[in-house]
C-alpha cells in the first residue's frame, strides 16, 4: 500500500465522517420505488430523479445542475429522467465522469423478501432494500466521496466533476446514446468511473478489468394453426411445447456447456476459485452440480452462457389437455469478450432456425445486444484508483471479469474514445442484485466510499 499525504489523510478522516450521513441518504433514496420498466410508475422515478438532484445541489460544487430526459430512437419517446450535473476543470487538472443509477429491479414475488423490499432495513451488518447495492449505493459513493473532498480541500478544488446518474439501466438504457450525444460537451472527460460493478469479496476490492457482452431476444415457436384437443391428436400432432423443449435443448451439451456454433471464448487466466465459494455465493445446493468446463471463473468470464429468462405459455394454475400451438421465450446470451453482441447474436439465431424440430416456425423478436468490455489497464488512472482502493480498503485491488454486462460502456468508449473507464462498485458476492433481499455490506460501502474519495483527492493533485 502507499503512503498517505496529510492531504489524503484529511481527505480519508473526511470520508470516514461522511460515512453516517451518505447511509441515510441511501436509506431515504431506497424507500422510492424507481422501477423504469413499461407498466410501473414514471412518476416514482421521476421522484426519484429529483432526490438525486437535490443531493447534488446540496453539494455546493457545480455550475450546472439538472434533470433531463433524451429521445429513444426506435419510437421517438422521451427516455426515462437522469441527473446530470457539471463542474469544469481549473488549472490544468483533468475531469472525471462519475456514473451510476438511480432506477431498479422490479421486486419480484414479494413474499420472498424477509422484509419490505422499499424500507430499508438492517440485518446483521448488511442494509437490505431493492436497489441498496445495484446502484443506488452507488450514487451514494458518488455523493458522499464529493463531500469528502469538499470538506478536506474546501469547494474550491481544481478537479472538474461531471455527474451523470441514469433514470433507466435496470430497463435497457434506451435513451443512453442519444443522452450521450445530446450532452456530449457536458459529458467530456478524462476518467469515467462507473460504479455499478463489485468487488472480490466483502473485504478485498476489485477492479473490473473485463464484462461479457449480452444478446437477448424473444423467439416465438409456432406448430399449429390452433389449440387442439390432446387426447384426440396427442401422438401425431407436435405441440409447441414439445418442439420449445427438444430446440432449447440443443443449446447446451451434457456438461450444461454452450453447444452454439459461432459462439467464441475468450483465452485469459483466472485467479483461483473453488467449487465451495461457487455454492456460498450463488446459493447452490450441496446436490446440484455446477455445469461447464474449464476452470470455474473462465465460465463465469471468459465463456458464454446461455439462459432461459421467460416463457409465455399455459400456466399450472390454467393447464388444459389441450396441445399448445405456439410458445415464447426470452433467452438472455452472456458473450465472451472480444466477441461483438450482434455476431454472437446471429450465431445463436442460425443455430435455433437450424435445429428447429418438426418443420416448427421460429420468429424472433425484441432483439437486444452490447458488446464485451476489455479495460486498457495501461492508463495512469488504473494506477490511481488501485492505490485509493487499497488505502480505503486495507487491502490491495484485485483485477477481476464479471460474468454480467454494461452494454452502455461501448456507447461511453465511441463518444469519448480517449477517456479512461474504470469500472468499480460497492456490491459483495452476497449482495443479491436483482433477487430477493439484495442488500449492501455496510463495511464495503464504507470502504467503497472512502477509495473513490482518496481517487478525487489524487487525480485532483495530478495532470494525467
Amino acid at each position: 500500500m502507499t503512503s498517505e499525504s496529510p492531504r489524503s489523510a484529511a481527505v480519508r478522516d473526511a470520508a470516514l465522517s461522511a460515512v453516517p450521513a451518505a447511509l441515510a441518504d441511501l436509506g431515504s433514496l431506497v424507500r422510492i420505488p424507481s422501477v423504469a420498466f413499461p407498466g410501473f410508475e414514471r412518476a416514482e422515478v421521476e421522484r426519484s430523479a429529483a432526490a438525486v438532484a437535490s443531493l447534488a445541489e446540496g453539494l455546493g460544487i457545480f455550475e450546472r445542475v439538472e434533470v433531463a430526459t433524451a429521445a429513444i430512437p426506435s419510437t421517438g419517446e422521451q427516455g426515462m429522467p437522469a441527473v446530470l450535473a457539471t463542474r469544469a476543470a481549473r488549472n490544468g487538472r483533468p475531469t472525471i465522469l462519475l456514473y451510476a443509477h438511480h432506477d431498479v429491479q422490479p421486486v419480484g414475488d414479494e413474499s420472498l423478501w424477509e422484509s419490505a423490499p422499499f424500507e430499508p432495513t438492517v440485518r446483521d451488518g448488511r442494509l437490505y432494500g431493492r436497489g441498496a447495492a445495484d446502484d443506488k449505493a452507488g450514487v451514494m459513493a458518488h455523493i458522499g466521496a464529493l463531500r469528502a473532498l469538499v470538506e478536506a480541500a474546501g469547494p474550491d478544488f481544481d478537479l472538474g466533476v461531471n455527474l451523470f446518474i441514469e433514470g433507466e439501466e435496470e430497463a435497457g438504457s434506451a435513451s443512453f446514446a442519444s443522452f450521450l450525444s445530446d450532452n456530449a460537451d457536458a459529458l467530456r472527460a478524462d476518467v469515467i468511473v462507473v460504479a455499478d460493478s463489485g468487488n472480490w469479496d466483502a473485504t478485498t476490492p476489485a477492479l473490473t478489468v473485463s464484462l461479457r457482452g449480452n444478446a437477448r431476444f424473444t423467439m416465438t415457436v409456432r406448430t399449429l394453426e390452433h389449440a387442439s384437443h390432446s387426447g384426440m391428436f396427442g401422438g401425431a400432432v407436435p405441440d409447441a411445447m414439445l418442439a420449445t423443449v427438444k430446440l432449447l435443448a440443443t443449446l447446451w451439451d451434457d456438461d450444461g456447456a454452450v453447444a452454439v456454433d459461432g459462439l467464441r471464448e475468450r483465452d485469459a487466466d483466472t485467479p483461483a476459485y473453488s467449487e465451495e465459494t461457487l455454492r456460498s455465493e450463488a446459493g447452490l445446493p450441496a446436490g446440484v452440480s455446477p455445469i461447464g468446463t474449464g476452470s470455474i471463473l473462465s465460465r463465469i468470464w471468459n465463456k458464454p452462457s446461455i439462459t432461459v429468462t421467460g416463457i409465455d405459455a399455459p400456466s399450472v394454475r390454467n393447464a388444459s389437455n389441450t396441445l399448445s400451438p405456439q410458445v415464447s421465450v426470452v433467452i438472455s446470451a452472456r458473450v465472451a469478450p472480444g466477441q461483438s453482441g450482434d455476431e454472437a447474436y446471429r450465431a445463436v439465431e442460425a443455430h435455433l432456425r437450424a435445429h428447429a424440430p418438426f418443420g416448427a416456425e421460429v420468429t424472433f423478436r425484441d432483439i437486444e445486444t452490447g458488446n464485451p468490455f476489455l479495460v486498457d489497464t495501461s492508463g495512469s488512472a488504473v494506477s490511481h484508483a488501485r492505490a485509493a482502493l487499497a488505502t480505503g480498503y486495507g487491502v490491495e485491488p484485485v483485477d477481476i471479469g464479471v460474468g454480467g454486462s454494461i452494454p452502455f460502456i461501448a456507447d461511453l468508449v465511441r463518444e469519448f474514445p480517449a477517456a479512461q473507464i474504470l469500472v468499480t462498485g460497492v456490491e459483495d458476492p452476497h449482495a443479491r442484485a436483482h433477487s430477493p433481499n439484495e442488500s449492501l455490506h455496510l463495511d464495503t460501502f464504507r470502504h467503497a466510499l472512502v477509495s473513490e474519495a482518496l481517487l478525487l483527492e489524487r487525480l485532483d493533485a495530478s495532470q494525467l
